[in-house]
């Protein structure tokens, strides 16, 4: 990964427009803050880099055994005296004591190995879970005044594919690096033994390959990697459009035009695939030549030592096989840095949600408030420089239906959500019970609303489950009786499944109005005593309208309703109406319709 800023794509809040910005860490940080979350799982992290450690010790050694055997036997032939210390022990060794080593090193190998990828990936999965959990709940916390407008395929993709990818840090690049340096460390103090230059030469070899390079390519593929991460997701992205938007792009024939689409963004993904291909393919060639010429070093230097009386036979034979073999650790290091690029793009994904601020920060630890009312003194507010709400006023006593009407987009929506507190108010206040609602317990203020939005969104599950999100737990004698109160009951039974029918993805199995209806239904579950309805019937005949606003009228009882509608029929209800409109934002009473 570069040390240096690469590109990443990210999202304005409310603006729903994805564009690049620069990545805020270097690689060093982001690779700091992954390892920060391994904290809890630190001793199998040691066990791991233990284990690794041992295992690539058995597999430079077994070939270092092979060279003291070959020189047994060329020694033995030769009627050469042995040399006394470590190398001599080994050296005086029958072949047969060599051979059961060799055999021992090479079992041990296996199962070392074994242990430490066990241990990783233990790390890794348990982490990966650890760090999903994290992530959804970074989502709740900023939804949805941050979520709002924003891609929800780059989200897609944060959540599944990027956080998939850090199963490659976790997994192989930690202890890989641990290992890596601990294993140098122990074969440049064993080539010491022969030769203290070549200690020297050895460690210069390990920190050129595992090191120097990974570092240098990090910088050239850094960008690479986050580009190709964000192109990633903008294909996703893309792909949920299409596929929800399937039915309007074969009505107006536009099926060609979208897989045009989607095969240049296709080719433009695969472009920087193998840019991202050929990196990895000049670094392996160049980590390969790197070791060949380090190795074809340490060999001159022993022949020149030998040369000058300054190293025996043995000396130069196992100082140089001891080089040649020990490139594994720091060769599986580099092999990692092209991976690591999209890595650690994938990881500053996830950190920016983890560490991003919610516009709107939850209240707790106040004291509990009962709804007596509401009302707003002179709000302003707008989404960026576009201003929707300017010294708005409006009084809502308790136990009344009060109605805004007034044309679309002249901010009766965003006063809902003010009253729910989806926002803070730039000037003003919002009063709940004659407290300001920054000043409220989140799971009070809540708790004491119902809101049922334009768009009802409905889970993937049974209508009896969706209507329950309104009270977990809820038995389905209370199910029926919500569905009742909002028209539905009906309906639903006439299903095959009844209310274990399901609704399909977004629930696109029921018409609108019928969405719209389960909606309510919900919030009559909910059954709170400030009810907010943001054009409740919009999606609804006549007939069904009336019906709707009949169970309103009955329902009223010991609630207080705000009523959001352009419809003048949906009016009838209101107690008293407020129009609302672009040209006078703060609201201007009327008598009810």
């Amino acid at each position: 990964m570069s040390l240096e800023t690469g590109k990443v794509n990210s999202v304005q809040p409310g603006s729903g427009e994805v564009r690049n910005t620069p990545v805020r860490r270097s690689g060093i940080r982001i690779m700091g803050r992954l390892v920060g979350l391994v904290t809890p799982l630190l001793p199998v992290m040691l066990l791991a880099i233990l284990l690794g450690t041992l295992g690539y010790l058995c597999a430079i050694f077994l070939t270092i055994l092979a060279g003291f055997g070959l020189l047994h036997i060329l020694l033995a032939a030769a009627g050469m005296e042995l040399n006394p210390g470590t190398a001599g022990l080994l050296l005086g060794a029958e072949p047969g004591t060599l051979f059961v080593l060799l055999i021992v090193l090479a079992v041990a190998r296996g199962l070392l190995h074994y242990g430490e990828q066990y241990c990783n990936h233990f790390i890794a999965f348990k982490l990966l879970a650890i760090i999903r959990h994290k992530v959804f709940a970074a989502l709740r916390r900023l939804c949805p005044a941050r979520l709002e407008g924003r891609d929800k395929g780059n989200l897609i993709s944060v959540i599944t594919s990027d956080i998939e990818l850090l199963e490659v840090f976790y997994a192989h690049t930690i202890s890989p690096i641990a290992i890596a340096i601990a294993t140098s460390l122990v074969m440049a103090l064993f080539i010491g033994q022969f030769s203290p230059a070549g200690a020297m030469l050895a460690l210069a070899g390990y920190i050129a390959v595992g090191a120097v390079l990974p570092l240098v390519f990090g910088k050239r593929g850094g960008g690479a990697g986050m580009e190709f991460r964000g192109a990633f997701g903008d294909l996703n992205s893309f792909i949920l459009d299409s596929l929800r938007g399937l039915d309007e792009t074969i009505q107006y024939g536009q099926g060609e035009r979208r897989r045009r689409q989607m095969q240049e963004r296709s080719d433009s993904l695969g472009a920087l695939q193998k840019k991202l291909n050929r990196l990895e393919a000049a670094q392996r060639s160049v980590t390969n030549l790197v070791i060949l010429l380090f190795s074809l070093a340490m060999l001159l230097l022993m022949i020149t030592m030998k040369q000058a009386g300054e190293a025996d036979l043995v000396g130069m034979v196992i100082a140089s096989i001891a080089m040649m073999g020990s490139f594994g650790p720091v060769t599986a290091l580099s092999n990692l840095s092209n991976n690591l690029n999209q890595t650690l793009a994938a990881g500053e994904r996830v950190l920016s949600i983890l560490e991003e601020k919610p516009q709107v920060e939850e209240v707790c630890g106040r004291e509990h408030t009962d709804f007596e009312g509401a009302q707003a003194e002179k709000v302003s507010f707008g989404y960026g420089e576009e201003e929707i709400l300017r010294d708005y006023s409006v009084e809502i006593p308790g136990g009344k239906v009060i109605g805004i009407h007034g044309a679309s987009g002249s901010g009766k929506s965003t006063f809902l959500k003010l009253l729910m507190r989806f926002f803070d108010v730039r000037e003003g206040k919002i009063l709940i019970s004659g407290k300001d609602v920054r000043e409220i317990n989140t799971a009070d203020l809540r708790g004491m609303e119902s809101y049922v939005t334009q768009e009802t969104s409905l889970f993937h599950d049974s209508i009896a489950a969706n209507i329950a999100v309104g009270k977990p737990g809820a038995s389905m004698e209370e199910i029926v009786e919500a569905a009742k109160k909002a028209s539905v009951h009906d309906f639903i039974l006439s299903l095959p499944k009844g209310y274990e029918t399901e609704v399909g993805e977004l629930g696109d199995t029921l018409s609108g109005g019928e969405r719209q209806r389960i909606g309510i239904a919900r919030a009559f579950l909910h059954d709170a005593p400030f009810l907010l309805l943001d054009e409740p019937t919009s999606n609804l005949d006549s007939l069904n309208e009336g019906i709707i606003l009949k169970s309103l009228k009955e329902e009223r009882k010991n609630r207080t309703v705000v009523l959001v509608s352009h419809r003048k029929s949906t009016m009838n209800l209101a107690d008293t109406v407020y129009e609302m409109d672009k040209a006078s934002r703060p609201g201007q009473e009327r008598e009810a319709l």
